[in-house]
């Protein structure tokens, strides 16, 4: 369910709300903006400053009573620095408490909340109050707590900040959809799922839509893409959002999404253990799809495209074998040594659709290998590409979206791992660098455009609580691809 966020001026000492989250800086003054609060809260504010109760630092938080009129909770959180990364966090810690408490509504202050300070409160706060409760049975009602739906943020003035407002809804609106789309399951979020999604992004806001299934992958000799799809019944697709905000003709920036709605590996089979885990396999899909929605809402004056190659990688007699050589559509041969390898095979036909579109730009986002969260954690995306200006803009955009990333090199020794005896290339480089060869096969595919690639199997979803979210899908590449777009719009 989406918040309904509004800002006002009013004072928050005065909010006759269930709760006030109020975001401050580590060991700074408690703010003057706060001394009604403070006394409507009994002093406590001061008091929990005095005691060293609540010090600002990032992921604390305070909860405080409120005996008289106004708010019945005030929620200190903490933002560390004070900057907009760290508000950001505060208020996505600030949404997940407000969740729990169970109060349906809430208010959210922070000094100086204007433009990207107030875009990123909302998008934490929705962030945070995230959950995915649809497939679970209905609590019952003298158990179930309301969920957050109405936030209210307090702003000097409320005119200035309706752009802002705009723009962190439609972030957090992309999130939201991206985040959902990776947490269903397998056997519903299919590859015809995320297209019909996709044509209901397209209805919503006037989108061109076109969606191609295994005949037309066919024509369009995607063998790579089609050795994939090729072990299962479910029709693979091929799907394309088309944005047009900027001149006519003008050339677009295209997004491109890995979307293996489930991925046991193949003939090359994973072990059980945690296989449940890759049916976020589709993230970088989820990520195009999420992304595409928000910048349908922003509205920037500029040609967007979205591509999706979606299927499922399962085992039967038709599957596609190790020793296995196929043709991608651009006439090269590929040895597939391992089936797992998967997603390159997908991306490489998507990247060389991408080609008839003269791009001014291409960046694709993969849940590509299990080697970059050895090199990199749940922490940065892997970060690559073959236009160093791109790869620069790419590193910048993720930085103002809050998604770290770390740019890994594509020299040409490494292409000695890729070679093959029977083929042009092979889709593995063996143990080594095996992040850094999956972006030397995909750069095989995107001759000709400026192209960069990221990584985001660390980072697309977690394994473990992350203190502001639950274990699951964070929401990552949207912001990254969102605030590539604005920037390329500006």
């Amino acid at each position: 369910m989406s918040i309904a966020f509004s800002v006002t001026r009013s004072n928050p000492a005065r909010a006759a709300t269930p709760l006030v989250i109020v975001a401050l800086a580590a060991d700074a003054p408690m703010p003057r903006a706060l001394v009604a609060l403070d006394k409507a809260c009994g002093g406590g504010i001061t008091l929990a400053f005095r005691r060293k109760d609540f010090t600002g630092a990032k992921d604390e938080a305070l909860l405080l009573l409120s005996p008289g009129a106004g708010p019945e909770r005030v929620l200190l959180v903490g933002s560390g620095h004070g900057d907009v990364k760290g508000l950001t966090r505060a208020a996505t810690l600030g949404g997940r408490k407000a969740t729990a408490l169970g109060v349906g509504r809430a208010q959210f202050w922070a000094e100086d909340l204007e433009g990207d300070r107030l875009e990123g409160a909302i998008a934490g706060l929705s962030l945070g109050s995230w959950e995915f409760r649809e497939l679970h049975s209905p609590v019952p009602a003298a158990k179930r707590k309301k969920a957050l739906s109405k936030v209210a943020l307090h702003v000097r003035d409320v005119r200035a900040a309706r752009a802002p407002l705009a723009a962190g809804v439609a972030v957090a609106e992309g999130q939201r959809l991206a985040r959902r789309l990776a947490m269903l399951p397998g056997n519903i979020c299919t590859p015809e799922f995320l297209a019909r999604t996709a044509r209901d992004i397209a209805k919503r806001h006037k989108l061109g839509v076109k969606v191609m299934g295994r005949r037309d992958l066919q024509r369009l000799k995607m063998g790579s893409f089609l050795a994939v799809a090729q072990g299962t019944t479910q029709d693979p697709k091929l799907i394309v959002l088309e944005y047009k905000g900027g001149r006519r003709g003008g050339a677009p920036v295209v997004l491109v999404g890995k979307g293996l709605c489930f991925d046991t590996g193949g003939v090359s089979i994973k072990p059980a253990p945690g296989m449940e885990l890759m049916k976020f396999d589709m993230s970088g899909a989820a990520g195009v799809l999420g992304a595409m929605e928000a910048i349908a809402r922003l509205k920037p004056k500029i040609n967007v495209v979205g591509l999706v190659g979606s299927t499922t990688n399962v085992v039967d007699g038709d599957a596609v074998k190790p020793g296995d050589v196929v043709r991608a559509s651009n006439g090269k041969s590929i040895e597939i040594q391992n089936t797992d390898a998967e997603g390159r095979l997908v991306l490489a036909d998507v990247l060389c659709y991408a080609q008839r579109y003269r791009p001014q730009a291409v960046v694709d986002a993969a849940t590509l290998t299990g080697a970059v969260v050895i090199a990199l954690g749940a922490v940065a995306m892997g970060v690559m590409g073959n236009d160093q200006a791109l790869v620069d803009e790419v590193l910048a955009a993720g930085r103002r979206g809050g998604e770290l990333g770390w740019q890994l090199p594509l020299f040409d020794e490494y292409k000695e791992q890729l070679k093959s005896d029977v083929a042009d290339l092979r889709n593995i480089g063996g143990r080594g660098a095996g992040t850094i060869t999956a972006g030397l096969f995909l750069q095989e595919f995107a001759e000709g455009m400026s192209w960069a690639h990221l990584d985001v199997a660390g980072t697309a979803y977690s394994e473990t609580d992350l203190v502001v979210m639950p274990k699951g899908p964070t929401g990552t590449p949207v912001r990254t691809f969102v605030e590539f777009v604005r920037g390329r719009a500006r």
